[in-house]
């Protein structure tokens, strides 16, 4: 068997997540399978570097997948991107070693969250920009960013439960760089670390709007921290603005 690494990108709108599910045939997963098998004519199941929630967006997903013959590659990326709705495609594809894995392999991630805040909606915006009507406080929304990046225990920021959490399973992870930057009539926040728990991002990003809003100290991220509580968080930012940015392997 060949092992396949692809890096891809889409726009989440239409799907329910990533990753399959029984009820629904509409997810970015089982569409991409399907295009793989009626390219190559064999069945095949991609591992995604994460699973992207219902609504997200991704610039730099990267997948693995075996399959028994090696494909001519160019012939291969363009009657798979034929095969594949517009809103997926297909970037690049290449041999990668059989113990490389798209997610166990990952050293480092980067999300990046979209804002516009305080002006008017716009409408070719709305799929991958969370609008709001304040205008937000970057400077205070800043100091507490800088309060997340290290290496923390960050159950107090995620959607897990922690009676839920299989035997052993850790919830600490190191955020290297949360940068908050406006971008003409937008606000781009971009996470950098080396990984992310579910709805972290999310959750992260409605913490630092609240404080910017003023509705928050910056000092107030400390305690959700310190006590592992999800209720002491800010609220979950809706999925449109979220994009998996890039995905790192130091030892490729």
């Amino acid at each position: 068997m060949i092992n396949i690494k692809m890096q891809i990108e889409y726009d989440g709108s239409a799907y329910n997540g990533w990753q399959k599910q029984k009820n629904t045939a509409k997810t970015l997963q089982e569409t991409l399978e399907n295009a793989i098998q009626t390219t190559l004519k064999e069945s095949c199941e991609v591992a995604g570097s994460g699973r992207t929630d219902k609504g997200v967006h991704a610039k730099g997903q990267v997948v693995t997948f075996a399959c028994r013959n090696k494909p001519d590659f160019p012939m291969f990326l363009h009657h798979l991107n034929e095969t594949l709705p517009s809103d997926i495609r297909v970037k690049s594809v290449e041999v990668v070693p059989r113990g490389f894995h798209a997610r166990l392999s990952a050293t480092g991630k980067t999300y990046v969250y979209y804002i516009s805040a305080g002006e008017d909606a716009e409408v070719f915006q709305r799929k991958y920009t969370y609008y709001i009507e304040e205008t937000l406080c970057l400077e205070k929304m800043r100091q507490a960013a800088q309060r997340l990046v290290g290496t923390h225990d960050f159950i107090g920021f995620s959607s897990l439960r922690k009676e839920e959490l299989p035997e052993n399973a850790s919830t600490i992870r190191t955020i290297s760089d949360i940068l908050i930057e406006e971008e003409g009539h937008r606000i781009k926040i971009t996470y950098k670390g080396n990984g992310f728990l579910y709805n972290m991002v999310r959750i992260l990003t409605g913490t630092l709007i609240e404080v910017g809003m003023g509705k928050r100290e910056a000092t107030s991220v400390d305690a959700v921290i310190i006590e592992r509580n999800r209720q002491l968080a800010g609220f979950t930012a809706p999925p449109q603005g979220l994009f998996l940015w890039d995905v790192n392997y130091d030892k490729e």
